[in-house]
Order: C-alpha cells, then sequence, then structure tokens
C-alpha cells in the first residue's frame, strides 16, 4: 500500500450497500482511505474510472464479477475486502494469479448463523414445536413428560455436519450446555477434533445416533445431496434435523416423505428450491419449522460485517496483515 490512505471503491447494490454501511461507518471508512465511490457494475466507462483508482474493493451481495477485464480496468488495485461470507461468486482465480489479498467477513456471518442454530438445537431437545402446538389445540393441563417423553437437553447428543466457521462456531457456544456433541467432516483430523472437545465420527453413525443434527457442509460438488434417501432413513425416530447451510445439500424429497411419516422433526432455514411451491406439504407440517434464510446476517447484524471491513480496510492501510484472509488452495474445500 501506498503511504498516502489509499483509494478504496465499494462494490455491491445499492440496496445491500445502504443496508450495511451507515453514515457513520462511512465516515469511519473515510478516516482511514480515500472513497472513490460505490460501483455497481463493472462495464461503464464511469465504473472503470473508479476502478482505475482503486486498491482497496470493498465488496458485498451482488458485487460483479471481478475476471479478467475488470482486472485490467483496476491496475492499482491490491486488495478486495468482502463484507459478507463466499467470495466464490464475484472473484475468479485472476485475483489470486495477480497476488491480490483477499478477505472476508465470513467468520463474522456465522454468529448469527450460529446463534440461529444454537436456539433451534434447545428448543428442539424441549420439544417446544410439538408442544406449543399440542397445548394451542389442547388448551387445558396435560401430563407433558407422558405426551412427550425424552424431552430435555441434559445429555442429548448432537451431531454437527461440518466443521466449517458456522460448524466450529456453534460447538463453540454449545460448550456452556451438558450436550454431547459429535461432528461428521472428512478434513477434521484428531488433533483438531480434540482441540474442539468432539469426538470426531463417520456420517452414517452420526446420523443413526444422534438426536439432533445440524447441518453447516459448504456446497461443493462433492456434497450435493450428501445426505440422501439412505442417510435420511438412518435418522432415529424423533429425531430433529436443521438445516441453515443450504438446501441441495438435502435430498428435499427423501426429507419431505419421511417427515410426512411423522416420526422426524425438521427446522429449515434453506431449502431446494430456495421457495417451496406454495402447496408443499412442509409449510402446514406440525413437525416442521421454516424460517425464510432468515439465520444469517439481518438487520442490526449487518452492522457486524461492516464493522469487519472497515478493521481489514484499516490494517490495510497501516501495512497490517489481512485478520480473515481468504486463501485460493481453500476454495476446493469451503463455501
Amino acid at each position: 500500500m501506498s503511504a498516502a490512505r489509499p483509494r478504496i471503491a465499494f462494490a455491491m447494490t445499492e440496496d445491500v450497500y445502504r443496508r450495511i454501511f451507515t453514515p457513520e461507518s462511512l465516515e469511519a471508512f473515510a478516516r482511514v482511505a480515500e472513497p472513490a465511490g460505490l460501483v455497481t457494475e463493472f462495464d461503464s466507462a464511469e465504473a472503470r474510472a473508479v476502478l482505475a483508482e482503486t486498491e482497496i474493493l470493498v465488496s458485498g451481495w451482488g458485487c460483479p464479477v471481478l475476471d479478467e477485464a475488470a482486472l485490467e480496468a483496476a491496475p492499482r488495485l491490491r486488495a478486495v475486502v468482502h463484507a459478507a461470507g463466499s467470495v466464490k461468486h464475484h472473484l475468479t482465480p485472476a485475483v489470486w494469479q495477480r497476488g491480490i489479498e483477499v478477505s472476508s467477513a465470513a467468520a463474522a456471518n456465522a454468529v448469527p448463523v450460529a446463534e440461529y442454530t444454537v436456539a433451534m438445537i434447545v428448543l428442539a431437545g424441549k420439544r417446544v414445536l410439538p408442544i406449543a402446538r399440542h397445548y394451542r389445540l389442547e388448551r387445558e393441563a396435560f401430563d407433558v413428560e407422558a405426551a412427550f417423553p425424552g424431552l430435555g437437553n441434559y445429555g442429548t447428543r448432537v451431531g454437527i455436519v461440518g466443521a466449517s466457521k458456522i460448524g466450529r462456531e456453534v460447538v463453540e457456544r454449545l460448550r456452556g450446555f451438558d450436550l454431547e456433541v459429535v461432528v461428521y467432516d472428512p478434513y477434521l483430523d484428531d488433533a483438531e477434533a480434540t482441540a474442539l472437545g468432539v469426538a470426531s465420527v463417520g456420517l452414517d453413525e452420526l446420523l443413526a445416533t444422534s438426536d439432533i443434527v445440524s447441518v453447516h457442509a459448504p456446497s461443493l460438488p462433492e456434497t450435493q445431496g450428501m445426505i440422501g434417501e439412505r442417510a435420511i432413513a438412518l435418522l432415529k425416530p424423533g429425531a430433529t434435523l436443521i438445516n441453515t447451510a443450504r438446501g441441495e445439500l438435502i435430498d428435499q424429497e427423501a426429507l419431505t416423505a419421511r417427515v410426512l411419516r411423522g416420526d422426524l422433526y425438521a427446522v429449515l432455514d434453506v431449502t431446494t428450491p430456495w421457495v417451496l411451491a406454495p402447496g408443499h406439504p412442509l409449510y402446514d407440517h406440525e413437525n416442521v419449522l421454516l424460517t425464510p434464510h432468515i439465520a444469517g446476517s439481518l438487520g442490526v447484524e449487518l452492522g457486524r460485517l461492516a464493522e469487519v471491513a472497515l478493521d481489514e480496510t484499516a490494517r490495510l492501510a497501516q501495512g497490517l496483515p489481512l485478520a480473515h484472509p481468504v486463501r485460493a488452495e481453500e476454495l476446493a474445500f469451503t463455501a
């Protein structure tokens, strides 16, 4: 970076820009760098004039693809700071090939997902969904333990599928509970599992023995449909399956069929397709909680993404290493 304050530009949709960055946060950016403006595309003369001056590009959801043509228009670009999670949708290999540093706020975005997940794990263990529905229908006192034997979280086995940033954040937040936590991840070695305080098990064992299963694997070609019909059949009667990752990781038809049998609960923040058809049976099934992809950063939580992007920009301006670098070799097994 130059000794003077680096020139920065923002690249995302206008809506995302307004949602993530408040006037106060933009003032903070201006104290550590020289703003060059917002671009929503890389093709116009105006956008290319901005790119020509840019040393740090702060990207967000809806950022155009930073390909060879865009990079040619940005000869001074030294770093991309992504104020969100995955960079796969807008960064091409050419970015790393040119030696451009990349940062992501994935760790910050993992926080609300982990919070949502932990809340759902606790509610699942207490059988809140079916108990609340039963109470609403009966509207009188009933023997909860007789109607819902085995409810509670003490000693419950929770299976985490994927030791991703979010998966690890969930594990850390579960430390304060009296739960047994097991993890499946082909990249998790015994030393890492020990450090996390969990047991590393195979996917079949995890599915067959866990009371609650939460999916946090990345969406990769090899993980598509990783929890298919056979895997779903392994789940214990009365188990709860939580998915905040991607819908395509689970066989939607097989999951629906198992839920309709009545012996499986599901908390789904993601589905395939992204929004189910209005008549889909999961909307009304008493064993299912559907939410419209709300686990990730929304509302006031977006401020955390802005803070991370600001901190990374300040570090670059001071010649310090990035706190959350994204390396090209990690893309093959991360979201």
